[in-house]
């Protein structure tokens, strides 16, 4: 893959792992940020707050560092790690894994949790539609009318996505780059008179 391509998923996905009477529930979500983060596992606290546990672990963007696991009570290490585990092996980013437990009366061990946990997780991942992405960048390009045939002449061979355009006395086009792509656009975009980029 691309420095700029990343790997998540285009929708909720369920899994399932019974043993011993216990059941986990497995959600998995595509995410953006923190806040949409925060706002689904606020969500199914509410939503299922008869069960034992509510672990998670989550992971945005390219960057290693930003993530985080969750166990929620259950020994520290046998739920939020093996569910970060499961997302790290399917090489995702941008997602959320929530896993519900019903206690069924019976203690799992450690190795037991650690198993249901990654196993319900596991279903989920495999129930989702995995997608590439790419990393984009929005560009703004402010110019005036009369350098407006070099500007769309530009646009035209580097094929950005162009989400919002004004044709006034000052122009503006708002568009979206992948980002190994957006370089050479700003390059070509500032060597036009009269153009500039915010």
């Amino acid at each position: 893959m691309a420095t700029d391509e990343f790997q998540t998923i285009d929708g909720i996905a369920e899994g399932i792992y019974k043993e011993k009477g216990s059941k986990f529930l497995a959600f998995a979500h595509p995410v953006t940020n923190l806040d949409e983060i925060k706002e689904i596992v606020a969500q199914y606290q509410k939503e299922y707050f008869d069960a034992r546990h509510r672990c998670y672990a989550w992971k945005l963007g390219l960057d290693e560092n930003n993530f985080r696991a969750n166990d929620d009570g259950e020994p520290s290490g046998t739920a939020g790690k093996p569910i970060y585990g499961q997302i790290l092996s399917n090489e995702l980013t941008n997602i959320l894994v929530v896993v519900v437990r019903y206690f069924g009366g019976v203690k799992l061990g450690t190795s037991g949790l650690i198993n249901a946990y990654k196993t319900a997780t596991a279903d989920a991942i495999a129930n989702a539609n995995i997608i590439v992405k790419t990393v984009d960048i929005t560009i703004e390009a402010r110019f005036a009318y009369e350098s407006m045939n070099d500007v769309m002449r530009v646009i035209k061979e580097e094929n950005p996505k162009v989400i919002n355009q004004d044709f006034n006395l000052m122009c503006s086009i708002t568009m979206i780059q992948r980002e190994n792509l957006s370089e050479r656009l700003i390059e070509r975009l500032s060597s036009v008179s009269e153009v500039n980029i915010l």
